[in-house]
């Protein structure tokens, strides 16, 4: 089946660096779209582009956001580790008409053990906050969840080789990095929502996986920056993240494949 994406209202909480640029490209896809701002300054700029914007944050939320969830699809994208204001938050979400919510979360949820990890690897997960918040949403009989699980963000005024201040050493060297350019980001939940996926838990990240030491280089590099001091001698501790399953679900091919190449841009 395929949406009519005129009739769908999507509501994006959190319009930040990727929230705002996904918003707007909802917008141009045909959507309905809402978004949310902790910012009286932001507030305007959102109505500008033609959303329709509301201003709250996580830990102040009450009924008065209920317009907001006066939709067919939440996009959860906001950095907080708030248990308790998502609980408050999910508590609203039963009381709206949303029927399918999409949890951006983190590979950070995946603990080092030193091997390729995949969407349901035994014994992968560290103690981070966001499991519990993933539980929250998913344990709902109100709504179904997609949790999206990405790797470090990046692209656009978001470039890492900012990431490091200056006399500050970058340790594990000869780690992986698991690394997603904001263009996929975007094109991943675009396309989770118009294939109507929903009730999964997928990690996003780019194909390739360098060293810390290659691609810090010459992310500092393409900046006209001093590559970074690395700490060396350490013992070995990374994880790489597979993709295999979003990109089979979605039958989808990543725009930046080459995170090294993706750093020109």
């Amino acid at each position: 089946m395929v949406l009519n994406q005129s009739d769908i209202k999507v509501s994006v909480f959190g319009c930040g660096w990727l929230g705002e640029p996904l918003a707007t490209f909802l917008l141009e896809k045909g959507f309905l779209v809402k978004g949310s701002t902790t910012s009286k300054e932001k507030l305007l700029q959102l109505k500008t582009k033609g959303i329709e914007a509301y201003q709250f944050q996580l830990d102040k939320i009450d009924d008065e956001i209920i317009p907001f969830l006066n939709s067919d699809i939440l996009v959860v994208n906001i950095p907080s580790k708030n248990i308790e204001g998502f609980r408050n938050l999910i508590s609203l979400i039963e009381k709206s008409k949303i029927k399918k919510v999409l949890f951006i979360s983190s590979t950070s949820v995946y603990k080092d053990n030193n091997t390729i990890i995949f969407e349901n690897t035994i014994d992968s997960f560290s103690d981070s906050p966001l499991l519990e918040i993933e539980q929250l949403f998913k344990q709902s009989q109100h709504f179904k969840t997609t949790i999206l699980r990405f790797g470090g963000l990046f692209g656009y005024s978001r470039k890492p080789g900012n990431f490091f201040s200056s006399g500050r050493s970058i340790s594990q060297p000869d780690a992986h990095v698991n690394m997603i350019h904001r263009d996929d980001c975007i094109e991943i939940i675009y396309q989770l929502i118009i294939q109507e996926k929903w009730g999964l838990i997928l990690n996003a990240c780019a194909d390739l996986h360098p060293s810390k030491r290659n691609f810090y280089t010459k992310a500092t590099e393409v900046l006209g920056k001093t590559a970074p001091d690395f700490i060396e001698g350490e013992v070995l501790s990374f994880k790489i993240i597979s993709n295999d399953y979003i990109k089979k679900c979605l039958n989808y091919t990543f725009k930046h494949p080459d995170i090294l190449k993706a750093l020109e841009l």
